[in-house]
């Protein structure tokens, strides 16, 4: 029998409406697993990232008069077969004198400085290069603003601090050393010999 139009129009609300919260029921149960999918990348992924291996030996120190530059020369002195030099400025007496030391004690010193160090009027450079330093100039960046020696092929230093008397006495910078890291002190010097094959002599 035919539906009367009153009731259907009666009805009609009903329907919708139901529809309507079964809709949202089947939203409610798909939308909680969406968030979960998101991550499924992230729980695919190795959980630690890869690490140096055998113990490590960090220090910070920070500046001004945090015994930034004798914690430099201490690893300088220290130094028995080569030392890997980058840097953007470098001023530091006591630093460039450890250098210098170090090279008359038979230690393979080499260093790289940012093309600025060409001009400027104080420079280690020239000290460095007239003590039979080997000094090259890192010209194909707007600034080689690297701060980094890298000591036996085990010991990495690294940090804001600039080889400078400023740097020690005025400067808010921070000096990290990284003591026992063969494998990071082997990227730090694949990376030194990435910019020497674009250096110069000084």
């Amino acid at each position: 029998m035919p539906v009367p139009l009153a009731l259907a129009n009666e009805k009609q609300p009903n329907l919708s409406r139901d529809m309507a919260l079964s809709m949202k029921w089947r939203a409610l149960r798909i939308f909680p697993i969406l968030p979960i999918l998101s991550l499924l990348p992230c729980l695919l992924m190795p959980t630690t990232l890869p690490a140096q291996s055998g113990p490590q030996d960090l220090r910070a120190f920070f500046s001004p008069n945090g015994g930034c530059t004798d914690a430099v020369v201490s690893a300088l002195k220290a130094a028995q077969k080569r030392v890997l030099v980058q840097a953007y400025s470098f001023t530091s007496v006591p630093i460039a004198k450890a250098l210098v030391d170090a090279k008359k004690r038979g230690v393979d010193v080499r260093v790289i400085l940012d093309k600025s160090q060409r001009t400027e009027r104080y420079t280690g450079a020239t000290f460095l290069a007239n003590e039979g330093v080997p000094v090259f100039i890192d010209a194909d960046h707007r600034i080689a603003h690297n701060k980094v020696m890298v000591i036996d092929g085990q010991t990495v230093i690294t940090g804001s601090f600039n080889f400078t008397k400023a740097a020690e006495s005025g400067n808010a910078e921070n000096v990290l050393l990284i003591l026992h890291a063969p494998d990071l002190a082997k990227k730090y010097g694949e990376n030194w010999d990435e910019h020497l094959a674009h250096s110069r002599k000084y």
